[in-house]
């Protein structure tokens, strides 16, 4: 029909309106075991189409399905600290909220039994169990439909489970016409009470009608009738008064709350107490539809995006749930709004951003990408608390805390798992590293993802204890449209000017011989340990030992990890320049030395002559020459203290933050 008649569907449909589904549960029954069984030789979208139909008709049942002996229940996702509960645990609490829904919504029997996927909750009827409900079930599949609830007794159920079961399993005539049916077959009403309704039903009847003459069983069949479609005097029904007159008249002993439900269930049977379906909220549709949470996508989070394309003045990116983002222009950058993002930004590119809105309704986020923005803490989710929340004033954590913990779940946001395998490699972040390499020797390091994204990795190098530098690692050659391309590792490696083909070469070629260069240093017999300023105790005493002499020494930068310092006195003050770790030897003055002695004899030679920006002092230097990105270049083939020597290149590191001052600018005194 669709095929011949193309043209006709959109005006058969333009008053069709769209309902969102949740296709969680039906995703978990696509793949159990339970929709081979109900659904053979389907394709598995067949399977989840169906479920997802079933579970807007009839969620109860749809539920129940997957509660069978594969119990892939527990698979569905109910509450973010569910892990807590072992899976007996949780299947308890799964099982006792089925048993509750179950019996007070009823099962109709007859109807299940043109559909079998509707007799699921049937395990969860009082008195039955999965057993005797597999019983149960093929007997009246057989048996095609039954009349009245008497018909289960015997030939079904024995007489114990028949009394604990059958007020809960309703007879309705289920499109049969010409069924002669019992009306209390379909309330709650259990049938060991049934003549109790009937009285009430006739008592009523003869007061409507001001009555009394009939009382066999057809009057109370009609009378029952009359009530449930005329129910207004039972409304006015005062049950305390009639439990007094049912007691004398019919022997009803303390019956009165029995009276109260019956008086219920002919007003309106089986009545339906769950929250009636309704379509989703803009909000609970964004959520469901994009598998983001409150808690993972809310106004003033942190993100990462994928530029997909640039215009003049806005650029469309994507987040990593497919959601799409807009950056504006005046959005982009704190120093200058560009008069053209094209010249700023490619497709492809990675942007760490702010949310600064969401439109649910359209499922557009807007972004922020400007410096101040991002430091800004402008997150305030408003979570919903438990009524009987009260925070322990005692374990209130002070603002820097906060602060501290808010830095580290930025620094885990951004964190990526990378498919990368390789000895040297583990999925961790920077802190983890430096963690995971504290108990090693000094010349350790481990490869990781990088907190830039997913176009860079991280070396990690232990200089020495508490001492750490990170060296980035570009990667080229990927796919950036394709997230499986961007998790792996790049064709084609780089570090500063250095081309690598894969981290064995990367191992080979620059971390081993950048390793004996260190141990090198280490080892050397003018090398000290400690702070700058107490090794700059240490020259003094030297000094004071042998007042004639320049004595000089090397050690380490806390301020420049990866960064060696070389100190000395000539008369009274210590003075000190940045010398570069490299695997090709030592950077001094902006000269390359394979070996310490040769520099060594350089420095004694040009002792006297001015080092390169002599002006500036370490610290200056290091603040003037901002980090280059991998992105924009590569980060260079020196460490920290290259900066020191005009080279822009430079490491990040963990370590003490120990300002290296000089007294004065360079060598000469």
């Amino acid at each position: 029909m669709v095929e011949d008649n193309p043209r006709e569907i959109g005006e058969e449909m333009a008053d069709t309106d769209v309902d969102y589904g949740d296709e969680s549960l039906p995703h978990l029954y696509e793949n159990s075991r339970i929709s081979s069984d109900q659904l053979p030789g389907h394709h598995g979208i067949v399977k989840r189409a169906v479920a997802l139909g079933r579970y807007l008709q009839n969620p109860l049942a749809m539920v129940a399905t997957l509660c069978g002996p594969g119990r892939e229940i527990l698979s569905w996702k109910l509450h973010p600290l569910e892990s807590f509960l072992t899976s007996d645990e949780k299947y308890d609490i799964v099982e006792q909220v089925m048993v509750d829904v179950t019996n007070q919504v009823g099962i109709d029997i007859n109807l299940a039994a043109s559909h079998e996927w509707l007799f699921s909750p049937l395990q969860f009827v009082s008195g039955l169990g999965p057993r005797k409900a597999a019983s149960l079930q093929k007997a009246l599949v057989r048996a095609g439909a039954i009349n009245t609830r008497k018909d289960l007794l015997g030939e079904f159920v024995k007489r114990k489970v028949f009394m604990n079961a059958v007020g809960f399993l309703r007879i309705r005539r289920s499109g049969s016409a010409t069924q002669v049916l019992d009306l209390l077959d379909d309330t709650r009403i259990h049938p060991e009470s049934y003549e109790l309704a009937k009285h009430m039903a006739k008592d009523v009847f003869d007061a409507d009608n001001q009555d009394d003459s009939n009382e066999d069983d057809e009057a109370q069949e009609m009378a029952v009738e009359h009530v449930r479609e005329r129910p207004n005097f039972l409304k006015i029904l005062d049950i305390d008064e009639y439990a007094k007159d049912a007691e004398q008249n019919y022997n009803a002993i303390n019956k009165r709350e029995t009276l109260y439900d019956i008086k219920m269930e002919l007003l309106d049977g089986f009545r339906d107490w769950r929250v009636p379906y309704k379509q989703l909220e803009p909000n609970e549709a964004f959520y469901m539809l994009t598998g983001e949470t409150e808690d993972t996508l809310a106004e003033g989070k942190i993100v990462q995006v994928t530029v997909r394309r640039v215009q003049p003045e806005r650029a469309y990116c994507e987040l990593e749930s497919r959601v799409n983002g807009t950056l504006m222009a005046e959005d982009y950058s704190d120093v200058t709004i560009p008069e053209n993002l094209t010249l700023e930004l490619n497709e492809g590119t990675i942007l760490t951003c702010k949310i600064k809105s969401i439109q649910m309704s359209r499922f557009q986020v807007y972004l922020t990408s400007k410096e101040s923005e991002l430091k800004r803490d402008r997150y305030q989710h408003s979570r919903v608390f438990d009524p009987y929340y009260e925070p322990d004033e005692g374990s209130i954590q002070s603002d820097q805390e906060k602060a501290r913990k808010q830095k580290e779940f930025a620094k885990k946001k951004h964190f990526k798992s990378r498919m990368i395998v390789h000895p040297r490699f583990q999925n961790i972040t920077a802190d983890e590293a430096a963690k995971f390499l504290s108990d090693k020797e000094a010349g350790e390091s481990i490869i990781h993802p990088s907190y830039r994204g997913p176009s860079c990795l991280t070396l990690t190098l232990k200089i020495s204890d508490g001492v750490y530098a990170n060296k980035d690692i570009a990667e080229s050659g990927k796919d950036h449209k394709d997230i499986t391309s961007l998790l792996r590792l790049g064709k084609t490696l780089k570090i500063g000017d250095d081309t690598f083909e894969d981290l064995d070469e990367v191992m080979d070629r620059y971390v081993d011989p950048l390793v004996t260069n260190l141990k090198t240093m280490l080892n050397y017999r003018k090398f000290k340990k400690g702070t700058k300023a107490e090794v700059d105790d240490l020259l003094k005493i030297e000094k004071s030992e042998n007042p004639l002499r320049i004595v000089y020494c090397f050690g380490i930068s806390h301020e420049h990890p990866g960064t060696f310092i070389l100190s000395y006195i000539r008369n009274t003050n210590p003075h000190h320049e940045l010398i570069s770790l490299h695997p090709k030897g030592f950077k001094f003055r902006k000269r390359m030395f394979e070996d310490i002695d040769r520099l060594v004899g350089h420095f004694q030679r040009h002792i006297d002559d001015l080092p390169p920006d002599s002006t500036q002092s370490i610290r200056s230097v290091a603040a003037m020459v901002p980090m280059r990105s991998p992105a924009n270049g590569g980060s260079g083939n020196t460490w920290g203290g290259s900066v020191a020597n005009g080279n822009d290149d430079s490491w990040r590191g963990h370590g003490n933050s120990d300002r290296e001052r000089s007294s004065t600018p360079g060598f000469r005194t």
